[in-house]
C-alpha cells in the first residue's frame, strides 16, 4: 500500500483500492459508465486491473473490447455475502486444524526427528519455546514437579493460561509445589483457577527434583543448576520409570493444596522445623526466608508464633531454648 492508497475492497479479500483507481471508476461513471478499446488503451494498466479484479468494471455482453461500470451498492452486498461465507469456513477449518495435523505432529516430534532418545538444548529461550510446544500439543496427561519458592505472578499468569488450555483439552494436571507457596497470595490465586477447572495441586515439604512429563511421551529434567540447559527424554522406559518410582512417589507424600489461605498444621509444623534448624546453624534472617521461598515478614511471624509458643520475650531467649531442645524433648506448648 503507498501513501496515497486509502481504504477499499479488493476480489481477494479485505485489502485497498488505490486513490487512481478509484478516480477512473468515477471518470468513467462521467462518461456514462463506459470505457471503451481505445480508451482502455491510454488507462494504466495497474489501476484498470484493480477494477476489474474487484467487479466494478466488466466486460460489455454486447461488445467485449468495451468495459462498463457495475453498481457499488450491489457489489458491496455481494462481496459481503460472499465473504461471510468464507469467513465461516475458515473458523471452521482453524477449528479442526489440530486435530487434522494431531498425528503429523506426532510424527516430528517423535525421537527420530529430535536427534535420539535424550535431546539436550542449551539456553533458556530455547528450552521455554521447546517445552510451549509440547505443551500445547499436550492432550493427555501434564506432570510437573517445582522445587523452590514462589514464582513471579506473570509466571503464574501465563502458567494459568497455559494450564487451563490443558484441562479444557481433557488432559489430566498433577503439579507439586513447595509448603512456602501456601503463604504466596499470587500462587493461592492460581492453584484456585487450576484446581476448580480440575487440575490437582500438592506441596512436598522435603528435597525433590525438577521434572515434568508431557503425556508420558516426553520428560524434561534440568542439567545445570541455572535451568540454563535441560534434557528432553522420549524413551518411554525412562519415562515410566520417571513417573512410577519418582513423581508418584513424591506425589503420594505431598498433601493436597487448593489454593486455601489456612495452612495446614502439618505444614506448619514442617515449615517450622526447618525454621529452627537453620537457627540453630546462626543463618541470617534473609537467607532463611530466601531458602524457604517466603518472605521476611513471613518468617517474622513463624518466629513470633514460636516465641510465643516458647513462652520467651527475646530472639536471644528463643535461641537458647530451641539449642535446649534440640538435646531435650521440646515444651508441651510447641505445635
Amino acid at each position: 500500500m503507498t501513501e496515497t492508497a486509502e481504504p477499499g475492497l479488493t476480489s481477494g479479500g479485505l485489502g485497498v483500492l488505490s486513490v487512481d483507481a478509484r478516480e477512473l471508476y468515477l471518470r468513467v461513471i462521467e462518461n456514462h459508465g463506459r470505457l471503451s478499446c481505445e480508451e482502455r488503451s491510454n488507462t494504466e494498466a495497474k489501476h484498470l486491473q484493480e477494477l476489474l479484479d474487484i467487479g466494478l468494471l466488466v466486460p460489455d455482453t454486447d461488445e467485449p473490447d468495451v468495459l462498463t461500470a457495475t453498481d457499488p451498492q450491489q457489489l458491496s452486498e455481494s462481496l459481503i455475502s460472499s465473504w461471510q461465507r468464507k469467513a465461516l469456513d475458515l473458523l471452521s477449518r482453524a477449528e479442526d486444524l489440530p486435530g487434522d495435523l494431531k498425528d503429523l505432529a506426532a510424527a516430528f516430534h517423535a525421537p527420530k526427528q529430535s536427534g535420539g532418545t535424550i535431546e539436550y538444548l542449551q539456553g533458556k529461550a530455547l528450552i521455554n519455546q521447546r517445552l510451549s510446544q509440547l505443551t500445547n500439543a499436550c492432550t493427555e496427561e501434564f506432570l510437573a514437579a517445582q522445587p523452590g519458592g514462589p514464582r513471579p505472578p506473570e509466571m503464574l499468569e501465563r502458567s494459568r493460561d497455559r494450564d487451563l488450555a490443558l484441562l479444557q483439552r481433557g488432559a489430566v494436571t498433577r503439579t507439586i509445589y513447595h509448603p512456602s507457596t501456601r503463604y504466596h497470595a499470587a500462587t493461592r490465586d492460581y492453584v484456585l483457577a487450576i484446581t476448580e477447572a480440575g487440575g490437582h495441586v500438592r506441596t512436598l515439604d522435603e528435597p525433590y527434583a525438577r521434572l515434568i512429563i508431557v503425556d508420558r511421551r516426553t520428560a524434561i529434567i534440568p542439567i545445570a543448576d541455572d535451568l540454563s540447559t535441560a534434557a528432553f527424554i522420549h524413551d518411554r522406559a525412562i519415562i515410566s520409570f520417571f513417573v512410577s518410582e519418582i513423581f508418584d512417589r513424591n506425589w503420594n507424600r505431598a498433601l493436597e493444596f487448593d489454593g486455601d489461605r489456612i495452612v495446614p498444621q502439618q505444614v506448619v509444623s514442617s515449615l517450622r522445623q526447618t525454621i529452627i534448624d537453620l537457627l540453630l546453624k546462626g543463618t541470617s534472617h534473609r537467607v532463611i526466608a530466601r531458602s524457604l521461598g517466603i518472605s521476611e515478614r513471613t518468617l517474622a511471624r513463624h518466629i513470633a508464633d514460636m516465641r510465643e509458643d516458647y513462652q520467651v520475650d527475646s530472639l536471644f531467649q528463643l535461641g537458647y531454648v530451641l539449642a535446649r531442645a534440640a538435646h531435650h524433648e521440646r515444651p508441651d506448648g510447641f505445635n
